[in-house]
């Protein structure tokens, strides 16, 4: 499946130099996170990203040859943190079938100030814990949807079973990048009656569980509005066991709306990104495997930096091309949703992201 990609400025006509002042789009939104996907391939076929119908045996991945080296992954990261970025996640597809990914943590760990992340399946956790927490990776999100194994194994569509996703947690907890959060995507008929049951898993270990709502992402997991659970569902339903009560956000332009348990267990998070759009404080930019800069999750097309990455651009030259493109930004896709927006042709997940 081809993506589509273009570069925002030609050789003849580059972007026009950074002045060094504020950095924001045209709706006044400013840049703090980056989401670099390292590889657009996953050892799962969760029906929700990657279905199996689409991404079978045949399926054109980017080649090798194609995708960023760690080197230049760094070198892009720098220059990010040099324009204000703040959290670099590392993505996929799957980023732990990225052979050495802990080369990679090791030197996005030397940029000072970076607040260094990466989200997983966790398939692969249990084996490269503790390489990723000694090359300097502090906080890990795994992505888990349900605890019960003939659920999971039907979302996964890879018959993995969830105990080896729970001691894929317990490793990087282990070695000192606790606490671990942990993303469930909500269905409903699939796996919304399972709810109750993860919180309960997680409370009082220190973990935070982030639900999150389904969402439209890339055009071919058949989304519906119909098979949305609003997270305010699924605040009520927790909130009716465990009494909570809400907790002010990290940092502005956080995406997880925080509640705390209020016997002091811990909390629970909810991403509403269907019901109620925060594209109004959004502050990320995604990176593709492939060098490709994407404005939003909801994207149709993306900005080429790598041939100036390979053909000798200056920092000071992809620095420029970054904030052109960040300052023409005024992507807002969750507040003008609907049934037929949803039916446009996005970029796949898996290519940029989640």
């Amino acid at each position: 499946m081809m993506q589509k990609v273009f570069p925002i400025h030609s050789a003849k006509a580059p972007a026009p130099a950074y002045d060094g002042g504020p950095l924001v789009d045209t709706r006044g939104r400013g840049l703090r996170d980056l989401r670099i996907s390292v590889t657009d391939r996953c050892n799962f076929r969760c029906v929700y990203c990657m279905p199996r119908e689409v991404f079978d045996h045949d399926f054109k991945f980017v080649a090798h040859d194609e995708v960023l080296s760690f080197e230049e992954i760094a070198r892009m990261a720098r220059v990010f943190a040099g324009l204000g970025v703040k959290k670099v996640r590392l993505t996929g597809g799957e980023p732990l079938v990225r052979r050495e990914l802990h080369r990679l943590v090791a030197l996005l760990a030397q940029i000072p100030g970076l607040d260094l992340t990466l989200t997983t399946n966790g398939s692969l956790l249990a084996k490269q814990a503790a390489a990723l927490a000694q090359a300097g990776l502090k906080r890990i999100t795994v992505s888990l949807d349900s605890l019960d194994d003939a659920t999971f194994r039907a979302v996964n569509d890879a018959d993995f079973p969830v105990a080896r996703v729970i001691e894929g947690i317990e490793a990087p907890a282990a070695a000192g990048m606790a606490p671990i959060k942990i993303n469930m995507v909500v269905k409903r008929g699939a796996n919304d009656a399972h709810v109750l049951a993860m919180a309960e898993r997680w409370r009082g270990t220190g973990h935070i569980v982030r639900f999150i709502e389904y969402m439209d992402v890339g055009s071919t997991n058949g989304w519906r509005m119909d098979d949305v659970v609003p997270s305010a569902e699924i605040v009520k339903q927790i909130g009716a066991r465990y009494p909570l009560e809400p907790a002010e956000p990290n940092y502005s332009g956080e995406v997880a709306e925080r509640w705390r348990y209020r016997d002091g267990a811990g909390e629970i998070g909810v991403i509403s990104s269907v019901t109620q759009a925060f594209c109004a404080s959004c502050n990320r930019l995604r990176l593709s495997a492939e060098g490709s800069l994407y404005t939003c999750l909801f994207a149709e097309q993306g900005h080429d930096l790598k041939w100036l990455l390979r053909h000798g651009g200056s920092d000071e030259e992809l620095r420029n091309e970054i904030a052109a493109v960040w300052r023409a930004r005024g992507d807002h896709y969750s507040e003008i949703r609907t049934a037929e927006t949803a039916k446009s042709r996005k970029i796949e997940m898996s290519y940029i992201g989640g």
